[in-house]
């Protein structure tokens, strides 16, 4: 799914949970950029991360952004 985002002009920014995740997403829009949030894809991540976010994988989303168009 990235790659397809990456050909689209989306750029990967962080992956988080709440409250940071509607924080940061607030924070690009009000700084006109388009944002996209995602589930998070575990086999894109390294092997620490992926060990972090396995238990919490229904609550961390990854977080997308491109200038809007």
């Amino acid at each position: 799914m990235s790659e397809e985002l990456e050909k689209e002009g989306w750029v990967k920014r962080t992956t988080i949970d709440e409250p940071r995740l509607s924080e940061i997403t607030e924070l690009y829009k009000s700084l006109g950029y388009e944002v996209r949030v995602e589930p998070v894809k575990l086999d894109e991540l390294d092997e620490e991360c992926r060990r972090c976010y396995q238990n919490q994988i229904d609550k961390i989303r990854t977080v997308y952004v491109r200038k809007r168009r």
